[in-house]
């Protein structure tokens, strides 16, 4: 049994048009990353300082302009997606493994487990993540698997409360009881019939997170706490540019239209993703 069957579900032509949208803009740029090593083979690390600050639209070799040292703003701009994309899926997934275990043991078998995890969440909770952001790379150093470590580490509370939540409600439901009453394992109860129903919302938020965990990496790596400035990334093109906004606003405009429509791409679909998988998100329409 399943709680998506419960309410029935009116179809909106918004929440088509929210896919569509979102499909085009985050599936859009996914793919020109994925497809970058071809598109751009040199990294769009290739310097030409002949063509230092060309304007956009002026030069076929350059069509989105060229940043202070001649390098292609196009190539890296779609290089640099690489960082930020890479950043948002690998940390959300690490993030997801663990909160989802930490929440579904502490909600099952409650107990000194579930005081134990929850009181350690609502401590880190009670952290501002700036600080912790600090605190973390002076520790260990910035670079792109520190960040996501860092992102695991301050956001899989997330998962773990939401999970708990669930799980304390879908523990005391009919089918599970049920299943108890027939003798069914911890294991299997919780496999499968306490994961599928609880999945709906943790892939909705996973979506947001992904495009929330892009603007972190690019605010860090801009803040100079991120990445290797040497290696292209949205945050450290922004970085670059920023002291030629009035007379190369390109070089820092197209980074940035890059995470807006990525991040817009990706919230979209997890609107969408919230109607159709959560029962308790969707709205009369």
């Amino acid at each position: 049994m399943s709680l998506a069957a419960e309410r029935p579900r009116r179809a909106s032509p918004f929440r088509s048009f929210e896919l569509v949208a979102g499909l085009v803009l985050a599936g859009g740029m996914t793919l020109a990353v994925l497809l970058s090593p071809w598109l751009f083979p040199d990294g769009g690390m290739g310097v030409n300082l002949m063509a230092r600050l060309t304007a956009p639209f002026t030069d076929w070799n350059h069509i989105l302009g060229a940043d202070p040292l001649g390098r292609d703003v196009l190539g890296r701009v779609i290089t640099g997606g690489r960082i930020s994309l890479a950043v948002g899926v690998l940390s959300v997934a690490g993030a997801v493994v663990i909160g989802v275990a930490m929440g579904l043991v502490a909600g099952f078998y409650r107990g000194v487990w579930d005081v134990i995890v929850m009181r350690f969440a609502d401590i880190q909770l009670a952290l501002p993540f700036i600080l912790l952001a600090i605190t973390f790379m002076a520790i260990i150093g910035g670079g792109l698997v520190n960040i996501i470590l860092l992102m695991i580490v301050s956001q899989w509370v997330q998962y773990a409360r939401l999970v708990r939540g669930q799980v304390l409600t879908l523990r005391e439901r009919e089918f599970v009881l049920s299943a108890r009453s027939f003798g069914v394992s911890d294991f299997n109860l919780i496999r499968h019939h306490l994961l599928p129903n609880l999945m709906g919302p943790v892939i909705v938020l996973v979506t947001l997170n992904v495009a929330n965990n892009i603007l972190l990496e690019s605010s860090l790596t801009f803040l100079g706490l991120g990445v290797d400035p040497s290696t292209p990334s949205w945050g450290g093109m922004l970085a670059d540019g920023r002291t030629y906004l009035q007379t190369a606003w390109w070089v820092s405009v197209f980074p940035g239209l890059a995470i807006l429509f990525t991040v817009l791409g990706l919230n979209l679909l997890g609107d969408w993703l919230r109607d159709r998988l959560d029962p308790t998100g969707r709205t009369s329409r």
